[in-house]
Parts: structure tokens; sequence; C-alpha cells
């Protein structure tokens, strides 16, 4: 299967997407739902896509955990909960009977301490995923890096990916010292990658696939593709580019590539860290979307 591994959808006035430009001209202030992806998938030859949070809201992962059984291209939902919850084990335990549950995500880089994640009741909740072998979405920041390993010592079976190649700072073309602190982090067996998010990190008027490529072949070369997965980053990425123009940029930055690794990034690798299902039917068939 060829899977895109990050996508989002939202309704502008269902919940508070704090994060969003206030700007109503701009292109995130519409609703993106199903019907508008569905197409977008089928004519770049997806089978399907995971979506993740874009709210800190609970009934957000209810709502898309709906639209997924609704629609078999969506093959996982990787959703908000709010780790330090006393009544956490309680919602997993009637979140994990959906089929399509298959992680948990927080918006790490919006915190203002740092060091959010190795709170004690942040680790806390994160041990109940890794009790439950439900991985989580780490989206952080280049500052956060440094904490990855604590927090790998204190939930050490934990499966963790993170989103958007930790965001390095691409539009400044600074490498350092994002490289060696995710070079520490690859030798960590839990840790994955998605190869996703980098275009919003450029300069969205002027970027190239040549501005990253510096970035993507560093984590080609620290990380095995068993532990990378492609995201589009879907309808984020239109701040500065089309679905299209997202997978020509990963394509060329990332340059030839064995057929074998190819496929792991392009669907494998994401399949086995979400122990996704294959659909019903593939989206390149005749689903009605």
């Amino acid at each position: 299967m060829r899977i895109d591994s990050h996508q989002h959808f939202w309704e502008v006035d269902r919940f508070p997407y704090t994060w969003m430009p206030a700007d109503p001209a701009s292109p995130l202030r519409r609703n993106y739902l199903p019907q508008d992806l569905g197409p977008i998938l089928k004519q770049n030859r997806f089978d399907g896509s995971v979506v993740v949070q874009a709210a800190h809201v609970p009934g957000e992962v209810d709502w898309l955990l709906e639209l997924a059984s609704a629609h078999d291209f969506i093959l996982g939902v990787v959703g908000w909960l709010d780790l330090t919850d006393a009544r956490l084990g309680d919602t997993l335990d009637r979140l994990q009977r959906h089929p399509k549950f298959v992680g948990v995500r927080h918006l790490i880089h919006d915190e203002a301490d740092v060091r959010w994640m190795l709170r004690d009741d942040v680790v806390r909740g994160l041990q109940e995923l890794e009790a439950r072998d439900l991985p989580f979405d780490l989206l952080l920041r280049p500052q956060h890096l440094p904490f990855v390993p604590e927090l790998c010592e204190r939930a050490p079976r934990l499966r963790m990916v993170i989103d958007h190649i930790a965001k390095p700072l691409i539009a400044a073309q600074v490498t350092e010292p994002w490289a060696t602190d995710l070079e520490a982090v690859a030798k960590i067996p839990a840790i994955f990658v998605k190869i996703s998010g980098m275009i919003t990190e450029a300069d969205w008027a002027a970027w190239t696939p040549d501005h990253l490529r510096p970035y993507v072949q560093h984590v080609l070369g620290v990380f095995p593709p068993e532990r990378l997965m492609f995201g589009s980053d879907w309808p984020v990425c239109r701040l500065a580019g089309s679905y299209k123009q997202v997978l020509s940029a990963f394509t060329q930055a990332c340059g030839p590539l064995e057929k074998d690794r190819r496929a792991r990034i392009m669907g494998e690798t994401a399949a086995g860290f979400y122990r996704l299902a294959p659909p019903d039917h593939s989206i390149s068939g005749s689903q009605s979307i």
C-alpha cells in the first residue's frame, strides 16, 4: 500500500483551532473534509491515509473516528487526549474499541515549557500508552530533540514518531544543532520519523526541492527506511504548495531510492507503525467518497 501518514481534516466552526491564521484570506480558513482529499489521493495513487488531530479538544477524536468509519481510505486516526487526565485509561478503553483509533498526539511545540514531555504527569500518561502498545506522535521543534532520549528512558517500549523531521529551520538553511541532535535520537530503535511538513518550514514563496535536500538526505542517512514514512501534511501544506508539489519535492529531495526502500517509506513503515488494516476497497478502485 501507498499511505500518506500525516494529513488533517477540520471544520473551522466546529472546534477551536488556536494555531490557525486569523486572516480570513488564509488558504487554511476553510473546511477540509474527506471529499476534498479523496480525489487527491486517487490522483496521486495513494491507497489511504492517516488523519492526525488538529485541535486540543476532547470531542475531536470522536468526530475524526466518525469520518474514518464513513470513508474506507481513512486507515487510521491519531487523536488528541489529555495525557494528564486521571481517567485517561477509561478513555483509552473506549477509544480502542474502534479499529481505526491508532495513536495519540499533543502539540508539544506549542507548550511554553520546553521540557513539557518530561513532566511526571505527562510521562505517566505516555506510560499508559506504552502499556497498551499505542504509539505517540512527537510534534517537536529542534530545541526539543535533546529531551527525547530521556523520555525514551522513562518509557522505553513506547513507539514514537517525530512529525515533520522536527521542523528544522529550512527557511534560514540552518542545520545545526538539529542534525547532530537528530542523529543521536536515531540511535533509539523505538523512534521513527515522518518526512513531512517541510515546505511550510521553508520560504513559502521561494522554496525549491534543493532547499529541502540537505535535511532529507540527513534523515535518510541516519534512519533506516523501516523507521521512515512519507506524510503530506495536507492541507497545512497549502500555505506553500499543492499536494502534488509536496510529493514532487519529496521525490526530488530523496533522489534515487531502491524499490524496497521507497516502498517502506511510502507506506509499509506507516502500516506497521500504526498497525493499519488494508482498506476494504482501494481508493484507486471504485470506492465512493
